[in-house]
């Protein structure tokens, strides 16, 4: 059976663990450092970040002052940052990660994502920005200082711009919750052999009120949010569920002792849209 420290193989030597932790809008750094720790405490080995999370430095604090304790080797906790999307374009590119490693004071990072696609929303020449943008990752990526390079919110049409180049993406960070598969996405990059991860696995919590997904944790006796983290897993999709509550940090890492059998994975597959952000990387 999987179990928390479980690794998928990304498209290179690289493994990354089946499930992580998000630490979107823990903005309070003292809210930062303690939800970080306190998830590694309880046996998390995947943490995702962002410059623009704002969070970078109080994040990489926490799993610094975790290793030196001797809790865990550097190579045993799997750390993600990101480029936002105000700094595409090679040169900015490699500024805004010079500046994320000044952040996080680590020796390298595990994942590097370019954290949203250029556009024809908001770039006349979105094509050439993407281009321009993998081509720095692929330099962070062959200098070491990266284990592997990857994108976040790219649909089809935003990967087709990069999948000829020289590095694949080795994961896309998407959006994935009941009723927001993103079959399509998915499947591409599946097809590609780009591990998906999911944001937003639980709907931003609306999803947890759903009759159906109720049904089914009645049904295993588990939480709603287990039931969906196991159903984005079963679909070979990496959830990065976030909470600064101690009891649903560990909650949420209890998906690992039962399965979802053939009906249940289809009745959630046939959920309507119900708890999606609404956020599309194509609009302004």
């Amino acid at each position: 059976m999987e179990s928390l420290t479980t690794r998928k193989q990304l498209n290179n030597s690289t493994s990354i663990p089946m499930l992580g932790y998000g630490t979107y809008k823990i903005k309070d750094p003292a809210e930062a450092y303690n939800s970080v720790k306190l998830a590694l405490d309880k046996g998390y080995r995947h943490i995702d970040t962002a410059a623009f999370y704002e969070n970078e430095k109080d994040v990489s604090t926490a799993i610094t002052d975790f290793i030196n304790a001797g809790h865990a080797k550097r190579d045993e906790i799997f750390v993600t940052s990101k480029v936002w999307k105000t700094e595409l374009g090679y040169d900015k590119t490699l500024a805004a990660f010079e500046r994320t490693m000044k952040e996080m004071t680590l020796d390298y990072l595990d994942l590097y994502l370019v954290h949203w696609p250029s556009s024809s929303a908001f770039d006349d020449d979105w094509v050439n920005t993407n281009r321009q943008t993998w081509k720095a990752m692929m330099e962070i990526y062959k200098s070491g200082r990266v284990k592997a390079i990857g994108v976040s919110n790219f649909l089809t049409h935003h990967l087709d711009t990069i999948i000829d180049m020289d590095v694949i993406p080795a994961v896309n960070q998407i959006e994935i919750n009941p009723g927001f598969l993103q079959k399509d996405t998915v499947d591409y990059c599946q097809d590609k052999g780009i591990i998906v991860e999911a944001w937003s696995p639980l709907g931003r919590g609306k999803s947890l009120s759903h009759p159906v997904l109720q049904e089914l944790a009645a049904k295993h006796g588990k939480s709603v949010a287990q039931i969906i983290l196991r159903w984005e897993i079963q679909h070979e999709v990496i959830p990065l569920p976030k909470s600064v509550t101690p009891e649903r940090i560990v909650e949420n890492s209890q998906v690992f002792d039962f399965e979802l059998d053939e009906d249940d994975m289809q009745s959630i597959d046939d959920i309507p849209p119900y708890g999606n952000s609404g956020h599309s990387p194509d609009a302004p």
